[in-house]
């Protein structure tokens, strides 16, 4: 077979396929550079953009065992409090679909505002079959180390424990099922509206509690800059509680938020220049 000494054939092999198209060679080459020209401008717009590797992303991980027992509020105001510090829960967003874990599943707090699937396993009298929850970790469930683990602590290192509202309960067992066993996993978060800032404290101390949170839900850094400042990272008091010393009034204030899959987002001006304590400002989601 007779070889191609013209360099356009070469060009040519060096498209991908969906370009090697039966053209005339100067319009070969044009395509040729046009595509290494488009080649390098997502290069240089991919510099600018974090693309979250697989494992840095909250997807729904594998069922996991453990068990669950559940509370009936005996007044509305038992919905109000929370170790997470959300306050109300119902005005907070989360109505009844919320949770306490135990503390192998708390992380001194850390998890709080993250979602979990439930599903009810292994008693076919008082479990509905083909149904499961979600819920969102708004609590903790203190041990009693009174009692050993597998003798009343229920909440007790090593156990993974679930303590339910009887609403959420009852959507996946019967309720004289009691101490029952479950499965679990954690999956993304599906909130309305932006993530929720409350700003509180007196003076130049400023208390923020996050919450609406999608995505991943648990957030692991804040930080907060003044229109005056740069960025100031804040640290956790207490479940989604975060506190800072600095005067920043009379200035608008942005935050920047990262959950535990290693996801950033930052919301700006989201309080006004004349913000007080006591108020609450919405900014952007995660996705």
């Amino acid at each position: 077979m007779e070889s191609n000494s013209n360099p356009l054939f070469f060009l040519l092999l060096l498209l991908p396929p969906w370009l090697r198209l039966p053209v005339n060679p100067t319009v070969t080459a044009l395509l040729f550079f046009l595509s290494i020209l488009i080649l390098a401008a997502l290069k240089e717009a991919g510099a600018h953009y974090h693309y979250p590797s697989e494992s840095s992303t909250i997807t729904s991980s594998s069922w996991q065992s453990a068990r669950a027992t559940y509370y009936a509020a005996a007044d509305p105001r038992d919905s109000v409090g929370g170790a997470c510090g959300y306050g109300d829960l119902e005005k907070a967003g989360y109505g009844k679909a919320t949770v306490g874990l135990s503390t192998a599943l708390y992380d001194k707090g850390q998890i709080c505002g993250a979602c979990f699937e439930l599903r009810c396993v292994d008693d076919l009298r008082n479990c509905m079959p083909g149904t499961s929850i979600i819920v969102t970790a708004t609590n903790f469930c203190a041990p009693n180390y009174g009692f050993t683990a597998d003798g009343g602590g229920k909440c007790n290192p090593p156990n993974k424990h679930f303590v339910l509202p009887i609403e959420a309960f009852d959507k996946i067992a019967l309720w004289k099922a009691g101490n029952m066993a479950v499965q679990y996993r954690r999956i993304k978060c599906r909130r309305a509206g932006g993530i929720r800032f409350g700003i509180d404290g007196f003076g130049s101390f400023i208390s923020v509690l996050v919450s609406n949170v999608a995505g991943a839900g648990d957030v692991v850094a804040l930080k907060v800059k003044g229109s005056q400042t740069g960025w100031l990272p804040m640290g956790r008091n207490w479940g989604q509680n975060w506190i800072l010393n600095a005067d920043l009034k009379n200035q608008p204030l942005s935050f920047e938020a990262t959950t535990s899959d290693g996801l950033t987002l930052i919301s700006y001006n989201v309080a006004t220049k004349n913000w007080n304590f006591g108020q609450t400002f919405e900014g952007k989601q995660f996705q």
